[in-house]
């Protein structure tokens, strides 16, 4: 036991206090920062602490609700779990889930460690961390500013996955191509999970579709069926590349304001998912889960029955209550999850007020552009579900302008850069329903204001927002 690792256990433990004192959240990254920065090789120190397994989940969109998903299906079927729920995934998070759960001489008692781990972050970690299952959920474009482009991250998670152990098991998701190509391109035992592709839950949306070509010889991907973004059933007819049959497959979808139904089976069972969160994209978060903890041994029951009871981290459709009125809180970050979300809107009944805040700090992305991949002539094709759309943030004005140029009526739009002054505007407006779409640095002050001012419905942890999720 070095004095080393002592004092930067010690350290990241005065900072989490410090930070619940001062209320600036619970310390998700800084900590994890400081410790490193003391110990370099801490994490090395944690690797085999876990009794049975490390779990990580990697990928664009739905890593921190598949990874809390997973957390709680464990702890459901009564295993000791540290997990970085916050969504804080680069190295500085890893190490602070982990110093949260150890005494001070860096001992973790834990049956399981489930790690969501940032695709750019994922080869830092894995350097330190091996862990015996890989979930890859998806690859979208994110942020081109910070990851570059997309044929480079995924190289970079493949690149990190052939350093793994040969006895690593991979669970990719077989309806994105961009994520079934790894079984083949890095050799490794590998599960799938999907979603039965039926014409019925096709997508309207007009997405950017990510993969167009076969990552093996070239030819264009031909798709039976969009499910969303590239995501689907998929084939190159010049070779034998195709989407898998998944070991874990949903069939029976349907989603709506009030979650998502489906039967889930391995073709011998089935077990009915009655999914508290609405959203296909929640749904595969939820099967991605499922196959892990499935593969992990866990009765298929009790994973059922921990998805129907999970709670939405912080701007994962978090739901409020502001008197009559329904809010839901969304975060968004690139086309293909503000796309899913601009979806969520046309589910709803009544006329409702959208405010919309966009942030350009470095956590967002500096460069903004990716507004204008995101599909928001949709909204224009059922106008009398929208009131008013509030526009707020650092980029009001770039928002308000992407609306007008996508045919919504300036009468409509109003900006308000205050989040404040825009949160009270949604609120008391003439409409039913509120929904509240934000960026990374936008979430966690729009969320402290909400909070004040309306009825959180399902009561989750009060996390703070990572820097990058």
């Amino acid at each position: 036991m070095s004095l080393r690792l002592i004092l930067a256990v010690l350290a990241a433990k005065l900072v989490m206090h410090i930070s619940r004192l001062l209320g600036k959240g619970r310390g998700s990254s800084l900590p994890g920062m400081l410790a490193l920065r003391i110990c370099p090789d801490l994490l090395g120190h944690f690797e085999n602490q876990p009794r049975t397994a490390t779990i990580m989940v990697t990928g664009t969109n739905g890593k921190t609700t598949t990874n809390n998903m997973l957390a709680g299906i464990l702890e459901r079927e009564g295993y000791q779990v540290v997990a970085n729920r916050e969504g804080a995934n680069l190295i500085t998070g890893v190490a602070t889930a982990f110093i949260r759960s150890s005494s001070i001489l860096g001992r973790v008692r834990c049956d399981y460690a489930v790690l969501e781990v940032d695709e750019a972050a994922f080869t830092g970690v894995t350097k330190w961390i091996k862990p015996r299952l890989v979930v890859i959920i998806n690859f979208f474009r994110d942020q081109l500013d910070r990851y570059g482009e997309l044929d480079t991250t995924i190289k970079n998670v493949l690149a990190a996955v052939k350093q793994l152990p040969d006895s690593t098991v991979l669970i990719l998701n077989a309806d994105d191509p961009l994520v079934a190509r790894l079984a083949r391109e890095s050799g490794y035992h590998s599960k799938f999970y999907g979603v039965r592709p039926v014409q019925e839950l096709s997508g309207n949306v007009a997405y950017s579709r990510e993969a167009k070509f076969c990552p093996f010889c070239g030819h264009a991907l031909e798709y039976n069926i969009y499910l969303y973004s590239q995501l689907g059933d998929y084939k190159c007819t010049q070779c034998d590349f195709a989407r898998p049959q998944p070991d874990i497959e949903a069939e029976s979808v349907t989603t709506g304001v009030g979650g998502t139904t489906a039967f889930l089976n391995d073709d011998k069972n089935k077990w009915q998912l009655n999914l508290p969160v609405r959203g296909m994209h929640n749904l595969y978060n939820a099967l991605a889960a499922f196959t892990a903890a499935y593969l992990l041994g866990v009765k298929p029951e009790t994973a059922v029955a921990g998805l129907e009871t999970y709670t939405p981290a912080t701007g994962r459709m978090e739901s409020f209550r502001y008197g009559s009125k329904q809010v839901v809180l969304v975060l968004v970050k690139n086309p293909t999850g503000f796309n899913q979300a601009l979806s969520g809107l046309l589910t709803g009944e009544v006329e409702q007020d959208v405010m919309i805040a966009i942030n350009d700090n470095a956590a967002d992305g500096r460069d903004i552009s990716w507004l204008w991949d995101v599909d928001f002539e949709i909204l224009t094709r059922t106008p009398e579900k929208f009131k008013r759309f509030i526009c707020s943030g650092q980029r009001a004005e770039d928002m308000a302008l992407r609306l007008k140029y996508a045919g919504v009526s300036p009468t409509i739009i109003e900006i308000e850069n205050d989040f404040s002054r825009a949160v009270d505007s949604a609120l008391n407006g003439e409409s039913g329903a509120v929904s509240v779409l934000v960026t990374y640095t936008a979430l966690w002050p729009v969320e402290k204001i909400l909070s004040r001012r309306a009825e959180r419905m399902k009561q989750s942890v009060d996390y703070s927002v990572p820097s990058v999720s």
